[in-house]
């Protein structure tokens, strides 16, 4: 690219960028322009930063462009009486961001309310605010504003998530975990809209995800033992395998004929995905163990499998959750990561 093209570009760029609305409900408006002109100039990849100051209803801008030499320029434009937002803050585009997907920034606000909502320290953190930035990039498409039905649904299944089972001790929680009142709010509305997205595969993508991965939604009546002796664990195993629970009973630091500490009995009724990888591929009334397992050493059995109904609500229920979450997970490898601040 020549340094009269790229001069025409920039050109056009303070154009554009003069010409962008500054209201803060108008910024998905901004964007789509921006990246609709940037799809013509796809050598610039362009990037633009935005800043949403609390407190206001303005929006300020910049546009970054790779430079045909190497590099990056950035342009500032401020219509009105001020100076670009940039200046004034005196610092970098990407530090009011934790990460970009794509070229779209996480503000460090979102992020923060984002882990507040989570109520606990997660491994899959730094997956999720990927998640979160993907979703937000989807809701752009739709600018619909959440219906008070699919809030209500939205906090329900928070508060059912956390166990909160009422308004006092919802509100005990969120000052707990330092979330306002309003914060909760927008975060219930934000998560309302990402239903939405989640109920695009319902129907026929969950028929079709639950065709191709059945053992995803096979259901399994298990019971396993976890302990830090593998010898102590493999004579559990010692017998006809419906025996099994009891002798673990029997086995449990407490019981009278056990002397054994550090043992944990566990029995489930659950989708394969949700039980011990060692259980997952068991037949019935088949044992696995000992295995190393979380620490310790897993044994453990499978009493009876069944098959998923492809007519009952729950099953349909976890397939559509199950087809959004590959979807998501694809988005997430194919995307372009950049982090700021982890």
């Amino acid at each position: 690219m020549s340094a009269d093209s790229f001069a025409m570009d920039l050109f056009d760029a303070v154009v554009l960028l003069r010409d962008l609305p500054t209201s803060q409900e108008e910024v998905g408006d901004a964007q789509r322009r921006v990246g609709d002109w940037g799809a013509k100039r796809p050598h610039l990849r362009v990037q633009l930063a935005v800043d949403e100051p609390p407190g206001t209803t303005r929006a300020g801008y910049d546009l970054l462009l790779e430079h045909p030499e190497g590099g990056t320029v950035a342009l500032s434009a401020e219509v009105d009486d001020g100076i670009p937002w940039l200046v004034d803050h005196s610092t970098h585009w990407a530090a009011s961001c934790v990460l970009s997907v794509d070229g779209k920034g996480l503000p460090v606000a979102a992020a923060l309310s984002t882990i507040r909502a989570l109520g606990a320290r997660d491994r899959q953190l730094h997956e999720r605010l990927v998640d979160h930035r993907i979703l937000l990039s989807e809701l752009e498409k739709d600018m619909r504003p959440v219906t008070p039905e699919e809030a209500r649904r939205a906090a329900d299944e928070f508060r059912r998530r956390r166990g909160l089972t009422g308004r006092a001790q919802t509100l005990r929680w969120l000052a707990e975990t330092g979330m306002s009142e309003d914060a909760f709010w927008s975060h219930v509305r934000t998560q309302g809209l990402i239903a939405r997205v989640r109920e695009r595969f319902a129907g026929e993508p969950a028929r079709r995800r639950l065709a191709e991965h059945p053992e995803e939604f096979t259901v399994r009546h298990a019971v396993w033992v976890i302990g830090p002796d593998a010898d102590e664990l493999g004579a559990l195993l010692d017998g006809p395998v419906p025996g099994f629970h009891a002798r673990a009973l029997a086995a449990l630091p407490g019981s009278p004929a056990s002397g054994r500490r550090g043992m944990r009995l566990q029995a489930a009724v659950a989708l394969t995905p949700e039980l011990p990888e060692p259980l997952r591929a068991l037949p019935e009334q088949a044992s696995a163990g000992p295995v190393p397992y979380d620490g310790g050493y897993l044994a453990g059995v499978v009493h009876e499998v069944v098959p998923p109904d492809p007519e009952a609500p729950e099953v349909l229920e976890a397939a559509r959750d199950a087809a959004f979450q590959a979807w998501l997970d694809e988005r997430r490898r194919t995307s372009e990561v950049r982090w700021f601040w982890l």
